[in-house]
């Protein structure tokens, strides 16, 4: 029997495939595919480092370690809604006690695609800085006095502007278009800019008007995800631009730490926090002792709800999403350092 396709209600009952849009549902649903296996052949086995999320829809796997059977998982029990043994390299095997219907989906795809809807409608302003802060076109001296340029050292400040592209525009260019790939960082330098979002029924909202001193672009670069909004010149103005590589180097990794494990457990024991960026979803089936769970989505709007006096240390599965939360933490001026490699790579949590 060839394999059949999956349908979006099907899909919705799976964690974190729940927490996507809908749109991105039916994409995904569209092109992934129910599969076949005969009892007594396996998923996947202990060690491997395929980076696939297993979902079983129908009949029972056995998860192994080495010989000894640990647990039978039914479809449709309440344990089925999450992947099957995600961490990677795998700590279980998993085989088929019966003949089973199951689905995967690529881990990276799915992470991608989360951080994308999480940071929909917030493709903008991480350097934003308030209106009355703008005086005129001196957009350079908004941008210094924002609390992200406060943590970069003043060789980066000057290698930053001194690679700035600077780009005249007129009304109705568009800058970034909605599912293109990030290769920009920009700040708006003169006019203003309308942001919008594509729907699935070919419609566009407005998100958000970005004025002189306003930045964008940066998530889609965080993340390697693609363009999650369209920007287009509402005026006349002009923009600067810094590409993906200077970005990198001079912007993100001053603003971001990585520590391991060890070292995040070393800031737990000395009064810091956990900070998990996932769906609640995710987070109800594993996380940290202790660890405070805002998705990525809600962060800006929670921020008044974390310690400025405290460390956290951010974690998802991946470091994907992590990575996003911890920039937009330290530009808020918290003090946030990212868990590497993210939650699915460690042995031990």
């Amino acid at each position: 029997m060839s394999p059949r396709i999956l349908d979006r209600e099907l899909i919705k009952s799976f964690s974190p495939l729940s927490g996507l849009k809908p749109e991105n549902q039916s994409e995904l649903a569209a092109k992934t595919a129910i599969q076949e296996l005969g009892a007594g052949r396996y998923l996947f086995k202990q060690g491997d480092t395929d980076r696939r999320n297993f979902y079983l829809v129908r009949g029972s796997v056995e998860l192994r370690s080495g010989d000894k059977v640990l647990v039978v998982i039914t479809g449709g029990a309440d344990e089925t809604r999450h992947p099957l043994a995600p961490q990677v390299p795998r700590h279980l095997s998993a085989r088929a006690s019966t003949n089973i219907e199951y689905f995967t989906i690529d881990s990276d795809l799915l992470d991608i695609l989360l951080t994308w809807d999480q940071t929909g409608s917030f493709q903008v302003g991480e350097l934003q800085v308030r209106e009355n802060e703008v005086h005129g076109d001196d957009w350079m001296t908004a941008i210094l006095q924002t609390k992200a340029f406060h943590r970069i050292p003043p060789a980066n400040i000057q290698a930053l502007f001194m690679r700035m592209e600077h780009l005249p525009r007129q009304q109705g260019d568009v800058i970034i278009k909605q599912g293109d790939q990030g290769d920009f960082f920009y700040i708006v330098t003169a006019g203003s800019c309308l942001v919008t979002r594509e729907m699935p029924n070919d419609k566009s909202i407005k998100l958000a008007e970005l004025e002189v001193g306003a930045s964008f672009g940066e998530e889609a670069l965080l993340s390697d995800a693609p363009r999650n909004a369209t920007v287009t010149m509402l005026t006349h103005g002009a923009l600067v631009r810094l590409a993906k590589a200077d970005f990198n180097t001079l912007l993100k990794e001053p603003l971001q730490q990585w520590v391991s494990l060890e070292q995040a457990k070393q800031t737990i024991a000395a009064g810091g926090q956990w900070l998990d960026v996932r769906l609640p979803s995710e987070f109800e089936r594993l996380h940290p002792d202790g660890a405070v769970n805002i998705p990525l989505y809600f962060l800006r709007m929670k921020l008044d709800t974390l310690d400025p006096k405290r460390r956290y240390v951010v974690c998802c599965d991946t470091g994907r999403r992590s990575s996003a939360g911890a920039y937009i933490l330290s530009e808020r001026g918290f003090d946030a350092c990212v868990l590497k490699d993210g939650l699915a790579a460690q042995t031990s949590i």
